[in-house]
Parts: C-alpha cells; sequence; structure tokens
C-alpha cells in the first residue's frame, strides 16, 4: 500500500523523462534502439538502487531534517526544467550546451555510448527527485519498510518508463509494418502510427512540462 501511495506521488515526475528519452536513439540503427533503451534503463536502476537507496535511508536514519529541503531543492531544479522549456517554446533560440551535447564521436559504438551516458546522467537528476518523494512519504516508517518500498518504487518505476518508451521508439516500425498490410482498416491504423507518433511526442513532452 505504502509502495502504491509513494509511486502516484512521483508519478507525475517520470513523465517528463518518457517524452525525453526517446530522443537519445535519434541518428542510431533501428536494431539498436530497443538494446539502448535497455542500457538507459539498467543505468537508472543502478542510480536508484546502488547509489540513491543507500543514501536516502542514511539521511532518514542520520538526518531525517534534510529530506525536506532536498525535496525543495528539486522541484526549484524541475521548476527550472519547465521554465526553460516554456521560454523555448515561445521563443526559440539555441539550447544551452550542457543540453545539447554536440557528438565529436567518429563511430557507431562511440556515439551510442556518448548517448547512454548523457541519458543515465539526466535520468540520475530525476531518479533522485523521486527517491526523495518516496522517502518523505515513508519518513515515519521502520527502517527495513523504507528500504522496502524505496526498492520497490525504484524498480517498478524505471520498468514502467522504459517500458512504455520502448513502446513508443518501436511504435513507427510497427506502424510501416502494419502499412503494408492487405487488409485496409490495419494499413490506416498503420499509417496513423507513423504520422501520429510525432505529434504523440510534442504532446507528451507539453504534459511533462
Amino acid at each position: 500500500a505504502q509502495t502504491a501511495k509513494a509511486g502516484a506521488k512521483a508519478a507525475g515526475v517520470v513523465i517528463d523523462d518518457a517524452a525525453v528519452t526517446p530522443r537519445y536513439v535519434v541518428g542510431l540503427s533501428p536494431a539498436r534502439e530497443l538494446p539502448i533503451i535497455g542500457r538507459i534503463a539498467l543505468g537508472s536502476l543502478k542510480n536508484k538502487l546502488v547509489f540513491l537507496l543507500p543514501a536516502g535511508l542514511l539521511l532518514s536514519y542520520f538526518a531525517p531534517f534534510v529530506i525536506t529541503p532536498l525535496l525543495m531543492l528539486g522541484g526549484v531544479y524541475l521548476c527550472y526544467e519547465g521554465a526553460e522549456k516554456l521560454y523555448e517554446a515561445l521563443a526559440p533560440h539555441a539550447a544551452h550546451e550542457n543540453e545539447n551535447e554536440r557528438s565529436q564521436a567518429t563511430d557507431a559504438v562511440a556515439l551510442e555510448n556518448q548517448k547512454v551516458s548523457g541519458a543515465i546522467r539526466t535520468d540520475f537528476i530525476l531518479s533522485a527527485e523521486i527517491m526523495a518523494l518516496t522517502l518523505a512519504n515513508v519518513s515515519t516508517s521502520d527502517f527495513y519498510t523504507q528500504a522496502a518500498v524505496l526498492a520497490a518504487v525504484g524498480i517498478l518505476i524505471t520498468l514502467a518508463v522504459y517500458g512504455v518508451v520502448g513502446l513508443i521508439v518501436k511504435a513507427d516500425d510497427a506502424g510501416l509494418l502494419l502499412a503494408k498490410s492487405s487488409a485496409a482498416p490495419v494499413r490506416a491504423f498503420g499509417r496513423g502510427l507513423v504520422v501520429g507518433m510525432p505529434v504523440f511526442l510534442k504532446i507528451l513532452a507539453a504534459v511533462g512540462t
């Protein structure tokens, strides 16, 4: 019950993550799209379970008064990110260098590694906010309950987010396949997927903002 409650509180933070992640596979081979999403998902799990979960438990045990300021700092960052996206939408301008890392890679493997590492770094901030929100919801529980809820929320949210991202990334490929069907309704649905996914991503990004 506590996992469900804490996960629902953190769900709003992950919408933006689901919208941003597909961009990391742009320009790469379609055959590598799902493996790349898988690598990012594993990195996200590592962020949550190896780094953030122990850090959160230590804070809860030794310095619980720090949790609220951390949530406030995370909220300030998310406000900044939302304001930046809104400003970009209303007055398009060149992205900041840290948000528009241009690849200097000379081969596909190096480019893939660069994109994966960039995605995992970005995920770390949102993962920290998710884990802090979760910890705040179970701050009065015992140590073992906190650990179990933090781990459960981290795993479930990661699977949900990157599962959805995988579906989004491969939706256009599925659409192209369906568009070759002999059945007219299936062909129409396939073409709709191909045309509609870019629009869907724009809507998702707006909802995230």
